[in-house]
This record gives C-alpha cells, sequence and structure tokens, in this order.
C-alpha cells in the first residue's frame, strides 16, 4: 500500500510539474529582435495611417523609442502585435496633432510616391509592378477619405485582420464602440471606393 501511495504521489507531482511548466509563457524578444520583426509593421500602418513618406522615418523612430521604453511592460508575446499597433496609433495622433498645431488646414494622406509603392524583391514583370503600384496608390488615395477614427478601425479589421476584441483592446475602446465604427468605417470606404470608379469610368469616355 505504500508503495502504491508513493507510487501515486510521485506521478502527482510529475502531473504538477508538467501542468508548471506548460503554463510559463515563452520569453519576450529582445529589443533588436523586436525591431527586425516589427519595422515594416511599424512603417506600413504609419503609412496607412495617413503619414506621408517624408515624415515615416521619424515616426518609426519614435514608435521604436516607445517601445525600447516600454517593452518590460508586455506580459505576454501573444500580445506584442496588438501592443505595437497601439504604440503605433498613439505615436501617430501625436504626429497629426503636431502637424494641425503648425498648419490647421493641413491634412495627413497626400498621395504621394512612397516605397510601398515600388515594386518589392519578388521578381515582377514590369506590368505587375505598376499594377501593384497603382492598387497602393488608390488604397492610400481611399483611406485619406476617412476620418482618422474610421481610418484606424478600417487598417486594423481589414488590411490587419484583427477581431473586433482585439481592435477594442489597442485603442482603449468597448466592443460595441468598435463595431459601429467599423460598420461606417467600411461604408464611407465603399462611398469613396465607388466615387473613385465614377471619376474613373469619366475619364475613359
Amino acid at each position: 500500500m505504500a508503495t502504491a501511495l508513493n507510487s501515486t504521489m510521485s506521478s502527482t507531482a510529475a502531473a504538477r510539474a508538467g501542468d508548471c511548466t506548460q503554463s510559463v509563457p515563452a520569453p519576450l524578444p529582445d529589443f533588436e529582435t523586436l525591431y527586425d520583426e516589427y519595422a515594416d509593421f511599424a512603417w506600413r500602418n504609419a503609412r496607412r495611417l495617413g503619414v506621408l513618406p517624408e515624415a515615416l522615418d521619424d515616426v518609426v523612430q519614435e514608435v521604436f523609442l516607445v517601445a525600447h521604453r516600454r517593452l518590460g511592460d508586455v506580459q505576454y508575446p501573444q500580445a506584442l502585435r496588438a501592443w505595437m499597433f497601439s504604440i503605433v496609433i498613439r505615436v501617430v495622433r501625436e504626429h497629426r496633432r503636431h502637424l494641425r498645431r503648425k498648419d490647421p488646414a493641413h491634412r495627413l494622406g497626400a498621395v504621394t510616391l512612397d516605397p510601398e509603392q515600388l515594386a518589392d524583391e519578388r521578381p515582377n514583370s514590369p506590368l505587375a509592378s505598376a499594377e501593384r503600384a497603382d492598387a497602393v496608390r488608390l488604397l492610400h488615395q481611399l483611406l485619406s477619405e476617412l476620418d482618422d477614427g474610421k481610418r484606424e478601425v478600417f487598417v486594423l479589421a481589414e488590411l490587419e485582420e484583427m477581431t473586433e476584441l482585439e481592435i477594442a483592446e489597442v485603442l482603449g475602446e468597448n466592443v460595441n464602440t468598435v463595431h459601429s465604427r467599423l460598420r461606417a468605417a467600411r461604408k464611407a470606404f465603399e462611398i469613396a471606393a465607388e466615387r473613385q470608379r465614377s471619376r474613373d469610368e469619366w475619364r475613359l469616355r
């Protein structure tokens, strides 16, 4: 009986040890790894949120200065993507406020050539590269017609494919607010797209 009891206790202890091992979260990346993994992410989403190409380097640099200071705040690696997006959004909002203080008539999002519109490193024909550039240019043009709040939720949902719950966490909003704003953003985007199609058809006449 004592042998059986000892065996049972050993099995229980092993199971507990296994449970503890499984519950230990994976380590967070160091800052250099974080930068390597999220530099493109920060760049493309700052651009999608309306930062002009000439300001992107400064905005992305500020994003990673904040990330470097606050990396210890992240508890789980799974939260990194949403956490990085929350920093991008806050830095972009501050960038907007700074520009509007300097020039109240200034509007972010003017369409100019930027690296995201150029051919990527994969082998593409000139036609495919031109089509990609045109598609990105059109996307930025349509995004520029959304107000800031709609633009943020649209980028998060449609381009980064986050759920409404994830978006609510990133923005610090409740899910119902996010749902309503996203529905309005999709409608506004469709209206902007239809307006652009009408302009294109008029030019082709």
